[in-house]
C-alpha cells in the first residue's frame, strides 16, 4: 500500500513538471525543436518602385521554424530585422532608396529551439522610390466686408447673401438701374494667393446664370491681370452648384475679382447664391534627393 502510494505521487509530480514547461512547443516536437536547420537557396531579388521583394526557395526537408532577414537599413541607419515562417517564400522590404546602392539582405533559418543554420547572403537594389505628391485644399475665411461689386442691385440680392450658407438667398446686380456691363464682384483674400479654386451655388431660377467669365487679380486692388477665362462647364440649373478645376496661377494676387462677360439669358445683370475660395498648396517631394 506504501508503495502504491509513493508510485501515485511520482506520477503527479512528473505530470506537474510537465504541465509547467514553459517551452511547450519544443516539447511538443522535440525532433524539429533540436535539428539544425537547412538554409533556404535560391534567393532572388525584384528590384521595385521603392522596395525590393525577395524570393527564395524552402528546403524540401522544412525542418525551420522561420527565418530571420537582416539588412541595414539607410533611412532610420539601423539594422532591420524581418521575419517569416517556413510557410512563406516572399518578403517585401518596403522604404528603399535607389540612392543607396546595394543592399545587403542576410537570410537564417531557425528551429522552435531557437537554433541557427547557415547565412545566406543577397545583395539587391532598390528601384526609383517615386515622387510623392501632397496637394492639401483650406478654405479662405471671408466675411460681408470683403466682397464688393460695381453694380448692386437696390432693390434685392445683397451681396452679404453670397456668405450665409443657403441657396435659396441670393446677390443679384442691378437691373432696376442702369449701370453698363459687365458687372463684376470681387474678394480681397487678404492674403496672397497663386493657386486656388473658386466655388458658387446658383440661385433657385433658371435665369441669369454666369457662362463666360473672366478671372482677374490684383495686389493693389488698382492693377489687375487676367488670370483665366472660364467659358465652359457652368451649370445653368436652379440650385445648381459650380467647383472649379485648380487654377495654377504665376500670378499673386490677394483680390479676385469675377467679371460676368455672358450669362444663359444674354443678360448684363446676374445672381449667385454662394461663393467661396479655396486655396491650393501643392507640395512635392523627391525621396532619392
Amino acid at each position: 500500500m506504501k508503495r502504491l502510494y509513493i508510485y501515485i505521487v511520482s506520477l503527479i509530480i512528473a505530470a506537474s513538471a510537465l504541465s509547467s514547461c514553459n517551452d511547450y512547443q519544443a516539447f511538443e516536437y522535440p525532433s524539429i525543436g533540436t535539428k539544425n536547420p537547412t538554409a533556404i537557396s535560391n534567393v532572388v531579388a525584384t528590384s521595385l518602385p521603392g522596395q525590393i521583394a525577395l524570393k527564395w526557395t524552402v528546403p524540401t526537408d522544412s525542418n525551420y521554424y522561420f527565418v530571420r532577414v537582416s539588412y541595414f537599413d539607410h533611412l532610420s541607419q539601423k539594422t532591420i530585422v524581418r521575419v517569416a515562417s517556413v510557410y512563406k517564400d516572399t518578403l517585401l522590404i518596403p522604404n528603399t532608396r535607389a540612392k543607396y546602392g546595394e543592399y545587403e539582405f542576410k537570410f537564417k533559418t531557425f528551429s522552435r529551439s531557437n537554433v541557427g543554420g547557415d547565412i545566406v547572403v543577397k545583395k539587391a537594389v532598390s528601384g526609383v522610390a517615386p515622387i510623392v505628391v501632397t496637394v492639401l485644399k483650406s478654405k479662405i475665411p471671408i466675411i460681408a466686408d470683403q466682397l464688393s461689386t460695381n453694380a448692386q442691385e437696390p432693390t434685392e440680392g445683397a451681396i452679404k447673401n453670397l456668405l450665409d450658407g443657403s441657396l435659396d438667398t441670393y446677390f443679384h446686380t442691378a437691373w432696376s438701374v442702369n449701370i453698363p456691363g459687365p458687372h463684376w464682384m470681387q474678394v480681397d483674400l487678404k492674403k496672397i494667393i497663386s493657386n486656388f479654386q473658386f466655388y458658387f451655388g446658383n440661385r433657385n431660377n433658371g435665369s441669369n446664370k454666369l457662362q463666360t467669365v473672366d478671372l482677374m487679380g490684383s495686389v493693389d486692388g488698382t492693377n489687375w491681370q487676367l488670370i483665366q477665362t472660364i467659358s465652359q462647364g457652368m451649370p445653368t440649373g436652379a440650385k445648381s452648384e459650380y467647383t472649379s478645376p485648380t487654377i495654377n496661377t504665376t500670378i499673386p494676387f490677394s483680390k479676385l475679382r469675377l467679371v460676368v462677360q455672358k450669362t444663359n439669358t444674354s443678360s448684363v445683370y446676374f445672381t449667385m447664391s454662394e461663393f467661396s475660395v479655396f486655396e491650393i498648396t501643392t507640395t512635392i517631394v523627391d525621396p532619392e534627393k
